[in-house]
Parts: structure tokens; C-alpha cells; sequence
């Protein structure tokens, strides 16, 4: 990627973090520390720290509008595809902040007690798109595709919740979901 687009990716990202900043979103975990990875679902810490479990998903999402740019826009730069994508992901990020959709996920997803997310969780979940959106750059779709099952299965395993189910439970909730997801402490 160019100089160009590396300047441009940062700018958007700042821009997000000054949105999320400016919605009263906490910069960091409330918690008062900042950790590289925060494996716990149901904790003050989940969506709070720079990596979680949801991580999966987010390089998932660079892997899809990576595949989507090469669809929709196939002659535009890879820069400029990944500003796109990145308005995107930091929509979601602004959209997923609000009150509306925090108030959904503690309705009928597996995040009881979500208070959404601090600015450098949202910021890193960018981040983590950007790197599924390169990574998806220089690899064959069928090793992307293959690399976005097992991050699925994974999780789906780890912490009965991943992409699928998330975008599922948020769209159109099914109980039985529900309650397998908080079946029991698996969700650690």
C-alpha cells in the first residue's frame, strides 16, 4: 500500500476515535487498564480492551469488504477501497455505540450488562479490519474463505458466539439461541 493510503487509513481512524470521543464514549476500559487481549465475555472488560474475542470477527469483516471492493469497485486503488471500507467498519463502530444498539444487545444477544465499547477497543476493532482487509489483499479468496470458517468454528467453540450468531441476534433473535449461548460458563 501507498504512503498515501497509510495516511489516509490513520486519518480515518483518528476521525473515528475523535467521533466515539465525542459521544462520550470512554477512551479506555473504565476499569482503569489497558491489555492487549481480554479473553472473559461476560466482564466490565469485554469491548473494553485493544483485543477480545470478538477480534475474530472484525478481520473477518476486512476479509468480506475486501472481497466486496474487488466485486463493487475492481479498478479502484487498494487505498481507496480500504478508506471505504474503513468509513464502513468506523460507521459500525459509531452506530454499534449508540444507545439504540447497546440497548439491543443487552435485549437479545449473549452480552447482558454491554455498555458498548471504549474508544481503543472501537478503534483496534478498525484496526483489526484493516489487517483481515490487507491480509485478504495478498491471499487466494479460497484460503481467505477457509481462514474465516475456522475463525468462526473457533469461536463458536470458545465462546458459543462469532459473526454469524452476532448478525443473526441482533437481525432476528431466536430464544433457543439465546439460551444455548448463556447455557453455561463456557463463556469465559
Amino acid at each position: 500500500m501507498t504512503r498515501k493510503g497509510w495516511l489516509v487509513a490513520a486519518g480515518l481512524l483518528a476521525l473515528l476515535a475523535a467521533i466515539l470521543i465525542l459521544m462520550g464514549r470512554p477512551p479506555i476500559c473504565p476499569c482503569g487498564t489497558v491489555s492487549l487481549w481480554h479473553g472473559t465475555v461476560q466482564s466490565n472488560q469485554n469491548s473494553q480492551q485493544i483485543s477480545d474475542w470478538y477480534s475474530f470477527s472484525h478481520i473477518i469483516h476486512g476479509f468480506i469488504f475486501f472481497g466486496l471492493s474487488r466485486l463493487l469497485i475492481p479498478r479502484a486503488p487498494l487505498w481507496a477501497a480500504l478508506a471505504v471500507a474503513i468509513g464502513i467498519e468506523g460507521g459500525w463502530e459509531i452506530l454499534e455505540n449508540s444507545p439504540i444498539i447497546i440497548d439491543r444487545y443487552r435485549e437479545v444477544t449473549m452480552a447482558y450488562g454491554y455498555s458498548g465499547d471504549s474508544v481503543l477497543n472501537s478503534v483496534s476493532d478498525a484496526a483489526f479490519m484493516v489487517l483481515g482487509f490487507l491480509a485478504a489483499s495478498r491471499m487466494r479468496w479460497w484460503t481467505t474463505v477457509g481462514i474465516a470458517l475456522f475463525f468462526e468454528l473457533f469461536t463458536l467453540w470458545a465462546i458459543r458466539d462469532n459473526l454469524t450468531l452476532n448478525v443473526l441476534m441482533l437481525v432476528s433473535p431466536i430464544e433457543a439461541v439465546k439460551e444455548w449461548q448463556g447455557g453455561d460458563a463456557i463463556n469465559q
